[in-house]
Parts: C-alpha cells; sequence; structure tokens
C-alpha cells in the first residue's frame, strides 16, 4: 500500500471516529467542532482520491482554525455555560490529539518521500491542517478540563482589561 492509499485510509477512519464523537458529545460547541473538522477530513480525503485518480488536485483554501473560531463566536453564549465533561467526551478529545500528531508524523514522512510535485503540495498542505486540527482539539480540551483557567489565558480579558 502506497503512501496515498495510507491517507486515503487514515482519513477515512478519522471521518468514522471523528462522526461517532460529534454524536457522543453532550457540549454542543464541542459536537459542532468535531463535525467541522468531519468536513475538513472529507475534504482531504477528496484531494487524495482526485491524486489517485490522476486528476489535478484542487486544493481548497480552507482554514480549519477560522472554520472552528466560527462555530464557538456564534455559540459564545453556550460556551459560557459551565458543563462537566464526561470521562468519554475527555477521552475523545485525547484520542483526537493523538490521531492528529500520527497524522502529522506520517503525512511529514509522506512528504519526505513524495516524488512528484502535486504529492508534494498535497503532504504539506495536511501536514498544516493536521497541526491546526491538533491545537483545536489541544483548546478544547483544556477548555472542558478547565473552563475558569481556559477563559483566563485563552481570552485575555482580565490580564489585558479587556
Amino acid at each position: 500500500m502506497n503512501a496515498l492509499e495510507v491517507s486515503k485510509k487514515m482519513e477515512t477512519d478519522a471521518i468514522k471516529f471523528y462522526t461517532e464523537a460529534a454524536k457522543k458529545t453532550r457540549y454542543a460547541a464541542g459536537r459542532k467542532m468535531f463535525e467541522t473538522i468531519v468536513d475538513d477530513e472529507k475534504r482531504h480525503l477528496e484531494m487524495i482520491s482526485q491524486l489517485i485518480q490522476g486528476m489535478n488536485i484542487t486544493i481548497k483554501d480552507v482554514s480549519p482554525m477560522k472554520n472552528v473560531k466560527t462555530v464557538f463566536e456564534t455559540m459564545q453564549g453556550e460556551m459560557m455555560k459551565t458543563l462537566a465533561a464526561s470521562k468519554d467526551e475527555m477521552e475523545a478529545f485525547k484520542i483526537a490529539m493523538a490521531m492528529e500528531k500520527e497524522g502529522e508524523k506520517f503525512y511529514q514522512k509522506s512528504l519526505d518521500e513524495a516524488k512528484t510535485d502535486k504529492e508534494k503540495a498535497l503532504f504539506k498542505r495536511l501536514i498544516e491542517e493536521e497541526r491546526q486540527h491538533y491545537d483545536i482539539f489541544a483548546n478544547t480540551y483544556a477548555h472542558l478540563a478547565d473552563t475558569g483557567n481556559w477563559f483566563l489565558w485563552e481570552e485575555r480579558g482580565i490580564v489585558e482589561g479587556g
């Protein structure tokens, strides 16, 4: 199995996992975040499939961080509610972070071994988005684990006087 076929399997597995995680997450903003990441993974799968089929890949200019920020901005009131995440939800975020780190490592190795410019462009893009996904999950995990400190450090309202 070559790197593109493995990539396709990884993205398919990620879609399944994040879809299930979204269904099981009680925290509305967290659920919406998982759903947004599912859309990213579907887009990754589409780009990989295009390359496998020998088509010109269309790398859409999408920013996972910007998309999730929009989700959280629209759900700000919901985020202010204190909600104890279940152990399963917290575990889902830990697994998601590990998956994204492993994905980044795999795509970096694939980039190093890529033969064509199209493959290199695709793997560079996937590396960038895996990093952003990791940051999104890590931030959400921190928020759910300790909401008070998360708002202090992430929103910086008290520190910066805002």
